[in-house]
């Protein structure tokens, strides 16, 4: 029995194994590939490493997570283009594989010689485009704070609304009361009926 478990299981990895590094196979299954390893996975990592309060595990999550958003937002401008090459989602795949690998540490690399620096050198200009932002932001917030309440209220209710579809689709109510699937009654007999 555990032999069958061990051998299925092989079999289920091997399978798996080729199906994701098949270059034949479709975007879809490395594309999915590059979301868990590049999102699941190292959020629930980083969920670990703040619930046993480790700070060496916390600091590298956040190094990760700075390169990981430096890499998509690159990717955001990038992605039409390069999606075209052949291997590209490989490749991607790969990457995301390096930033997190221990070993490595690609992240700490990533972040100690490109990230850091450019960022140092234009620290002061960023922190002056970010405190106009907030600014505009909380500007337009408060000029428009009606507006975002009727939006608001709006999206209440037709969330609302289709809670109450999907609960009326799941538990089916009839006009009298009655489930939806009901046994037949037999038609009463008359009194004459009895009589014969």
């Amino acid at each position: 029995m555990a032999a069958a478990a061990l051998f299925g299981s092989a079999i289920t990895k091997d399978v798996g194994l080729r199906l994701l590094l098949c270059p034949f196979s479709s975007n879809i299954v490395i594309r999915t590939a590059c979301c868990s390893v590049g999102v699941a996975l190292p959020v629930y990592s980083t969920f670990k490493a703040i619930e046993k309060k480790d700070q060496n595990e916390q600091e590298r999550w956040l190094v990760y997570w700075a390169a990981y958003g430096s890499f998509s937002l690159v990717e955001v401008f990038s992605d039409k283009i390069l999606s075209w090459f052949p291997m590209y989602y490989y490749a991607k795949f790969a990457f995301l594989v390096w930033l997190q690998f221990p070993p490595s540490n690609g992240s700490r690399h990533l972040y100690s010689r490109h990230l850091r620096p450019f960022l140092l050198t234009y620290q002061t200009r960023l922190d002056q485009v970010a405190g106009y932002t907030s600014g505009e932001i909380s500007k337009f917030l408060s000029a428009h704070q009606a507006e975002i309440q009727f939006i608001t209220a709006l999206l209440r209710k037709f969330a609302m609304a289709g809670r109450q579809m999907v609960n009326d689709v799941v538990h089916p109510v009839h006009p009298q009361g009655r489930p939806a699937i009901e046994s037949r009654r037999q038609p009463e007999r008359l009194e004459s009926d009895d009589d014969d």
